[in-house]
């Protein structure tokens, strides 16, 4: 049975990287994408989809706030949800969705989802389920109460995102935001540097990265430079009271601090 399906997540590296894998897979027909709630809940009408890979966390409606809209009419969808949350987060929550997969997703446990999936799908049809009045709206196993109580649990638990996904090579890599040590603008192209990894990012400014970080932590000290504070390593005086910054990474990055960040930077540090 091939499974035709919509991928919703806000990051476009995400959603590459989770249909490379289903490709890999095999079975499976990618008819649609969405990058935000709003959107989603268009395509999904749109197309009516076996099944949707949803996003817990995204702008202006999370994966759970889409899946409520939508629960008491619309297509005849199942869903698996995409989340950076441990198991335990939302362990208390799942009755009877088709699955959930922790980001970043593992190919073989990606296979589990699919064939539960399409043994939900074929019992479906097989008992003439799958369109039925009393059975229209997305499958996901969770009342109103509960979709409530999850999406109360994301706001609670996480104002913004805790994994990005940027581009090492031919491969697309999803880090925690802790890991990350600096982000810097040049050629019109973001690039990411954390301890294990330097790559790519999809967001084109780092205005737009940074609406994604934590701004307690993340500081955009230069107009090109965004660094994470807990991962300075020293800081070096510099000509005219200013600083560099030497990072955490391997090879020891120095960033110039401008004239209006080493003010925000002094009181920080008490310097």
């Amino acid at each position: 049975m091939e499974l035709r399906t919509v991928l919703v997540d806000d990051e476009q590296l995400a959603r590459d990287e989770l249909s490379y894998l289903l490709a890999q897979l095999g079975g499976v027909e990618v008819i649609g994408h969405a990058g935000n709630g709003v959107e989603a809940l268009a395509t999904i009408d749109r197309l009516q989809p076996d099944l949707v890979f949803l996003d817990v966390q995204m702008p202006g409606l999370t994966g759970f706030e889409v899946a409520r809209r939508i629960i008491d009419g619309g297509p005849t969808s199942h869903v698996v949800f995409v989340t950076a949350f441990d198991q335990y987060a939302i362990e208390a929550f799942e009755v009877n969705a088709v699955d959930y997969l922790l980001k970043p997703v593992d190919p073989s446990r990606l296979e589990v989802t699919l064939q539960r999936a399409r043994r939900r799908i074929s019992f479906e049809r097989m008992n003439g389920q799958a369109g039925a009045p009393g059975n229209r709206g997305l499958h996901t196993g969770l009342s109103n109460d509960q979709l409530e109580k999850v999406v109360q649990l994301v706001a609670e638990r996480q104002s913004r995102r805790e994994r990005l996904a940027i581009k090492v090579g031919d491969r697309f890599m999803l880090v925690l935001a802790d890991e990350i040590v600096f982000a810097s603008l040049a050629d019109e192209s973001v690039t990411v540097i954390t301890t294990q990894h330097t790559g790519t990012s999809n967001y084109r400014t780092l205005d737009e990265l940074q609406a994604r970080l934590d701004p307690a932590v993340f500081w955009r000290v230069h107009r090109s430079h965004l660094v994470n504070i807990n991962k300075i390593k020293e800081i070096v005086p510099w000509f005219s009271r200013n600083y560099i910054l030497r990072m955490k990474d391997e090879k020891a990055t120095e960033i110039p601090v401008s004239r209006t960040q080493t003010r925000r930077l002094r009181e920080y540090l008490k310097l």
